[in-house]
């Protein structure tokens, strides 16, 4: 197991019980992400955790695949399924650039995780190998702010590698809007939406469509 999946599998209870931070924000992404599913989708999502989302949005399509590479947050989604009755979704330990992880899938979901990435590249050539010709990569990811950002930000840069050097934290990626949406239409994706929602919000909201 990775050093990652170690820090998500030692968090998992607590992040599982843990209420939804920003919660404005999150149904906005919500109301936007749904806008673009149909009830006939194969959808993946990557970095689900425990599911929440996922759990939120299969109802509205023909299938949802729910993976993380930290096998406790997957034990606590599937559990979470089963005992809310979910039945067209499968949770799965996998990462998305392993081969074993087969498609076409309709819709990619990558809420909060692509700022996670070691390398972005390699993951969104796999992603957009994954869709459907026309399929969407619907992602949200945390972004170095566009102008002066909220004082959250620069706490967060200061105390950062402290928590990371305790195992309290994740590597991340702080990467502009710019070099994201670069990465992207790298890989070959056109993006037709991207929003940052309120406009103080650290994550960008992207849609793009391969």
């Amino acid at each position: 197991m990775t050093q990652s999946a170690k820090f998500w599998d030692k968090i998992a209870e607590r992040y599982a019980q843990s209420p939804v931070r920003f919660a404005e924000s999150y149904q906005q992404t919500m109301a936007r992400t749904r806008s673009y599913l149909t009830a006939t989708d194969r959808v993946l999502e990557i970095g689900a955790g425990t599911g929440s989302t996922a759990l939120e949005l299969a109802p509205l399509v023909a299938h949802l695949t729910a993976t993380d590479f930290a096998p406790q947050m997957v034990k606590i989604g599937a559990e979470k399924a089963r005992t809310q009755g979910v039945t067209n979704i499968d949770f799965v330990v996998a990462d998305a650039l392993v081969p074993d992880l087969t498609g076409p899938f309709d819709v990619v979901l990558a809420h909060n995780v692509l700022h996670l990435v070691d390398d972005l590249p390699a993951l969104l050539a796999r992603l957009h190998d994954l869709l459907t010709p026309g399929g969407l990569l619907i992602s949200k990811t945390l972004c170095r702010p566009q102008r002066r950002g909220p004082l959250i930000y620069y706490a967060l840069r200061l105390l950062l590698p402290i928590a990371q050097a305790l195992g309290k934290a994740p590597a991340l990626n702080f990467m502009s809007v710019k070099q994201l949406e670069t990465a992207l239409t790298d890989q070959g994706f056109e993006i037709i939406e991207s929003t940052t929602t309120p406009a103080k919000e650290l994550r960008r909201y992207i849609v793009a469509r391969r």
